[in-house]
């Protein structure tokens, strides 16, 4: 028994959910040999216990075929996730976490931060759900490669579609391909509610919401409708970029959303030919905002051609390149945001008590059309 014939065998081991096995993920260490006895450990991202147990099945059944005597798999996984402590009004409550995934403006890559850092949590053994909340942009179909996918009716609810072992909603799942939506603000509003309330939604350990570009209706109606755990705000390195970014973090700040940090997309440039890093665009220049919000930044993102072919093929590159240095720092700002979220419950959660609407039903709580003593009283967000 040799370790080359060890490694063949378990490269028979599909990890489960996913069509690579756990010698081409890395998750296999510390293989040990003695005559035909073998031990090893596998590092796995799940903390579900079935997910170790079919490894540990498909592992000893590959070995002993390949002529091992007695095998011993030792697994290594993280811990199963808490429940959630947060409180307040929550239309979804099968849900325990809600991450809030924002920008200042557009073109920033919120969209890709959203889908890669979703199926980085799922990988890492979260039950994840992604909601495509970009009304106006709903791009996250094609990015995850179902945009020819419409999802299933039962009743009078909809069943999420599913996609890289997530749960996926999308107003572009719904609607026409190239079809406009010119919707004023109440409607987003209703929509936000509809997106939580009539999706039938898994118990799921968090739910990533991809937001539409600002700080509008959107914005302020989610965190209306449940308790958001916390905010993640996704920028660039430009000065344009980074004055809107500040105001996306001013949002979390003043709706009561804890910060999880800050993604800084096309934060340098890796050669596809050499796998060199240039800066070329600026590269760190969000870290005074990041102090000034006392927050960090978990992940800078380069500019990578791999990104753009595997949203536009619908491969993220989470998935398609794991060992890629973007998808290892996806996976790392994934752990990050994770351990806020459990930090954040230890703590006693958040309450979105302190935000909800003290506005007509109808009107949109930042417009002129709501009490002009309330707007006086409480800065013109219509919020007690």
């Amino acid at each position: 028994m040799t370790e080359e014939i060890v490694k063949s065998a378990l490269s028979k081991v599909m990890y489960p959910g996913f069509t690579k096995d756990i010698v081409t993920f890395g998750f296999v260490k510390d293989i040990a040999i003695n005559g035909n006895d073998v031990s090893f450990t596998v590092e796995i991202t799940s903390s579900a216990p079935e997910v170790a147990a079919q490894i540990v099945d498909e592992a000893e059944k590959e070995l002993k075929n390949a002529g091992a005597g007695k095998v011993t798999v030792n697994i290594k996984a993280p811990q199963m996730p808490k429940e959630s402590s947060s409180q307040g009004k929550n239309i979804a409550p099968q849900i325990k976490n809600f991450l809030m995934v924002s920008s200042g403006k557009g073109g920033v890559g919120k969209s890709t931060t959203a889908v890669n850092i979703a199926i980085a949590l799922a990988q890492q053994g979260k039950k994840v759900g992604l909601l495509d909340a970009d009304i106006y942009g709903p791009n996250i179909p094609r990015m995850l490669g179902i945009s020819d996918q419409k999802p299933e009716v039962t009743g009078n609810k909809v069943l999420p579609m599913k996609a890289y072992g997530i749960e996926v909603m999308s107003m572009g799942s719904l609607m026409e391909e190239g079809q406009s939506l010119i919707w004023r603000g109440a409607m987003i509003m209703k929509a936000i509610e509809q997106f939580l309330r009539d999706i039938l939604w898994s118990e799921l350990d968090v739910l990533v919401i991809d937001m539409p570009p600002g700080t509008g209706d959107a914005q302020l109606s989610l965190a209306q409708a449940v308790p958001v755990t916390a905010g993640l705000t996704v920028t660039t390195p430009q000065s344009v970029s980074l004055d809107d970014s500040r105001r996306s973090l001013d949002m979390f700040r003043k709706l009561n959303i804890p910060i999880a940090g800050i993604v800084e997309n096309m934060s340098g440039f890796i050669a596809p030919d050499t796998g060199v890093e240039y800066d070329i665009f600026g590269k760190g220049t969000s870290q005074p905002m990041a102090d000034e919000f006392d927050t960090k930044i978990i992940a800078e993102i380069p500019i990578e051609p791999a990104i753009r072919t595997g949203g536009d093929e619908g491969k993220p590159i989470i998935f398609a390149d794991p060992s890629s240095e973007t998808a290892k720092r996806y996976m790392k700002a994934a752990e990050s945001i994770w351990s806020t979220i459990e930090e954040i419950n230890a703590n006693g959660g958040v309450d979105n008590q302190s935000v909800q609407p003290t506005t007509p039903p109808g009107v949109s709580a930042c417009s002129t059309g709501g009490s002009s003593s309330q707007q006086q009283s409480s800065g013109g967000c219509g919020c007690s």
